[in-house]
């Protein structure tokens, strides 16, 4: 990982892509991230795995992916372009700037945020100029369709789930944070996660998006710095433990819900 010769991400345009693909959200003009890198990530089918397993295995000491958790088919299909413009066009979304520490809130119609805003990362913009739809959801106005949404079965103690939901283009992402846990699912696209343990704090420029960070920064790291990765697909579901640093990066234009534990 230490040589700079060829750069780590390579945008791609795709052409054919029909309209069902993706649930509407893939377009033919859509950029997307080729490179999925690899995933040194433990990945289970949830049938394999039970909850005192999950719970002894996982809960408190590291991230895994699992498949198969649950079947949010009808989720998904609300999910998609046209039925979520269908029912929340004129609905005011919040949108928060893509920074680690500081973040500006901007309020938007939500086909205005589809038309105009939601479309690939510029490679050399920076935290504070990215507007990214998660989290901030109107509990009130989303509420029925999160009542559809069948979250992962593993619970931890003394703890429940809270949800926020996203869309975003490809090349967007959260740059390095920390938080309690929880899990991400991906609806729609790719996303790819990049993870460290609470005592191992990443080198990363608070301002600068996860997109910069793979291009500069993480090709030019040594071996024992670097990171616990993978990139999830539709119907995979994230766990990360309390306290990890976590930055992800949105591949395609994708549709994801997160559920945290606290």
């Amino acid at each position: 990982m230490g040589n700079k010769a060829a750069p780590f991400v390579v945008l791609c345009l795709i052409y054919g892509l029909r309209a069902e693909d993706g649930g509407g959200w893939s377009l033919p003009s859509d950029l997307r991230l080729e490179d999925e890198g690899f995933c040194n990530i433990d990945v289970l089918d949830g049938s394999s795995l039970s909850h005192q397993d999950f719970i002894d295995r996982y809960a408190f000491s590291r991230p895994v992916v699992l498949r198969g958790l649950t079947d949010n088919t009808k989720f998904r299909f609300l999910c998609s372009k046209w039925s979520l413009l269908a029912e929340y066009s004129s609905r005011t979304v919040r949108l928060s700037t893509a920074n680690t520490y500081s973040y500006r809130k901007v309020d938007v119609p939500f086909q205005e945020f589809v038309d105009e805003l939601l479309k690939p990362q510029a490679a050399d913009a920076l935290g504070s100029e990215t507007l990214y739809f998660f989290g901030d959801n109107n509990f009130t106005e989303w509420q029925e369709l999160f009542d559809q949404y069948e979250p992962p079965p593993y619970v931890l103690p003394h703890t429940s789930g809270a949800y926020s939901f996203g869309i975003a283009g490809p090349g967007t992402g959260v740059p390095f944070h920390w938080h309690g846990p929880g899990y991400s699912e991906v609806i729609y696209g790719r996303k790819r996660w990049f993870l460290f343990p609470p005592d191992h704090e990443p080198h990363f420029h608070p301002n600068r998006t996860t997109l910069s960070w793979v291009t500069e920064t993480y090709p030019n790291l040594p071996e024992d710095e670097a990171p616990l990765e993978c990139t999830i697909r539709p119907g995979e579901v994230l766990y990360f433990p309390d306290r990890w640093w976590h930055a992800t990066l949105n591949l395609d234009l994708s549709v994801f819900i997160s559920t945290f534990l606290g």
